[in-house]
């Protein structure tokens, strides 16, 4: 695989790691901040920025610059980390 390929895919992996963060970052903020989880808006966000990664990752695979293996990884180390934050959100009501 040529040079530039293997940057694209770094890239492409690198770019995608960082939204999910930022997701994660947002949510965080949210419980500590705003609303509860229960909240309709939490529900709202948290599923629109989801549904938003969740192309992002769709638009890499059909470019070959991740797979899909990688983009499931992706989503679910997400979705585990956010699992574990709603748990302890859940611990201190």
């Amino acid at each position: 695989m040529p040079d530039v390929t293997i940057n694209h895919r770094e890239k492409a992996h690198a770019l995608l790691k960082a939204d999910a963060d930022k997701i994660l970052r947002l949510i965080e903020v949210q419980i500590e901040n705003l609303t509860m989880p229960q909240c309709p808006v939490y529900e709202d966000v948290l599923d629109t920025q989801m549904f938003g990664l969740s192309r992002e990752i769709d638009f890499a695979v059909r470019l070959e610059l991740i797979t899909e293996e990688e983009g499931r990884n992706l989503l679910g180390n997400l979705e585990k980390k956010l699992n574990i934050l709603h748990e302890a959100s859940q611990r201190t009501l």
